[in-house]
């Protein structure tokens, strides 16, 4: 059977978080997917400790794995092995390998680049817990927190629940109909991919910085794409001391980074979106927030 859809997640350090993530992405999990439609693809970005092969040879589906190390500290490179690898006539980026998906995010990706010729496929993020997972530890989350939320939300019966327990990232902020600063579920065809030229791997600090939003940038900016922006669906950062929540790197090294290779400050891209998917129940509160901040007056 041809391959519908490759999905990249890349991983550094995430001994924990890594199995939640691909158990997220499994067979059975993601509804509307059958387990020979599409492949996971992880990419071990020179983790001191490699991605444990066992754990990975129990994934219910097709995975294939590689490591990249030694490695740059950017996710950039191993990003684009990843890519390079993707079998699938559509390739969707995990850039952060410590995000839960929704249990439609795969199928709906697919239905959604079935609406046009050129679609690039967009999610919003989430982050777990009652606070930004930059301010996590002063509102007393942390690891055990979470591992006490996942388990008594029993999420693996249903992904969906996570909504409820969640807010929004900061590249998210504005909801569903504002624009967005990235995306860290992508999606499109592979031709795209390659069109693209995949991530910039000039971005080198730790983290990527905001290759990630470049790279949703250059995909908004290609001729004649259409925007798809998944209702209902998304992702769920765990936390796990990565180098933007962490605060290891500011926002000011970020932007300067991005300045200095883009010549201009980063901006969201104003692409019109196509909106599609379906809207669960745990959902209806971030769509009244996005409602709300869609509606909110602007300054003339």
């Amino acid at each position: 059977m041809p391959l519908a859809l490759s999905v990249v997640v890349v991983a550094y350090e995430m001994a924990r978080e890594l199995p939640r993530t691909l158990r997220s992405l499994a067979p059975g999990y993601q509804r509307g997917m059958d387990a020979g439609e599409y492949e996971v693809i992880v990419v071990d970005n020179g983790s001191v400790s490699p991605v444990d092969e066992e754990m990975l040879a129990s994934f219910p589906g097709r995975l294939r794995h590689t490591r990249l190390a030694p490695a740059p500290r950017s996710p950039a490179k191993a990003a684009n092995t990843g890519i390079e690898m993707a079998r699938g006539a559509v390739v969707g980026l995990l850039i952060d390998g410590a995000r839960l998906a929704s249990p439609g995010l795969l199928a709906q990706a697919m239905k959604a680049a079935r609406l046009a010729e050129r679609p690039v496929i967009a999610t919003l993020a989430w982050h777990l817990g009652p606070a930004d997972h930059r301010d996590a530890e002063a509102s007393g989350y942390d690891h055990a927190s979470e591992d006490r939320l996942l388990e008594d939300c029993r999420w693996e019966d249903d992904g969906y629940q996570l909504f409820a327990l969640s807010i929004l990232a900061g590249a998210s902020r504005r909801g569903w109909f504002g624009p967005l600063g990235e995306s860290n579920a992508l999606f499109m065809p592979r031709s795209m991919w390659a069109e693209l030229g995949g991530l910039d791997e000039r971005f080198a600090l730790p983290g990527g910085g905001l290759v990630n939003s470049d790279l949703y940038y250059r995909a908004c900016g290609l001729d004649g794409v259409q925007l798809v922006v998944l209702l209902g669906e998304g992702t769920f950062h765990q936390i796990h001391g990565g180098a933007s929540t962490s605060l290891q790197i500011t926002r000011a090294q970020v932007e300067a980074e991005y300045e200095a290779l883009r010549g201009h400050p980063h901006a969201a891209p104003t692409n019109e979106p196509l909106y599609f998917g379906r809207v669960p129940p745990t959902t209806l509160a971030h769509l009244e927030y996005s409602v709300k901040w869609a509606m909110r007056p602007r300054a003339r």
